[in-house]
């Protein structure tokens, strides 16, 4: 099985910055894509950003300009650096990964998501 662990949420002012952190760790033999996702109140999940295992970005048009995301291959983890927040990204967070599961004498590929992180920007 393979676990999506998310940290780095909280609550800051308009303007300010966070940074989240998605480590996966389980039989992992190798993960492709990795994505954050958000869910706002009242709104439907979209997602925020994704970026490849060669490093490929793509980002919601709300949060070009604002948002990096970036990854550690090594580590199985994947980063989502927030600037100049807005009350309108205040959500619940979800890290996605694209792994391919590895178990005795197979591998499957197979999404999985952490339990998201809570982010509120708030004066």
């Amino acid at each position: 099985q393979v676990q999506l662990v998310e940290s780095g949420g909280g609550l800051v002012q308009p303007g300010g910055s966070l940074r989240l952190s998605c480590a996966a760790s389980g039989s992992i033999f190798s993960i492709n894509a990795m994505a954050w996702h958000r869910h706002g109140l009242g709104k439907e999940r979209e997602l925020v950003a994704s970026i490849t295992n060669s490093g490929h970005t793509n980002y919601a048009d709300s949060v070009k300009g604002r948002f990096t995301i970036s990854r550690d291959n090594a580590k199985n983890t994947v980063y989502l650096e927030m600037n100049s927040l807005k009350p309108e990204d205040t959500g619940v967070y979800y890290c996605k990964a694209d792994v391919i599961e590895s178990s005795p004498g197979s591998y499957l590929a197979k999404d999985f998501w952490g339990k998201g992180i809570l982010v509120t920007v708030s004066s």
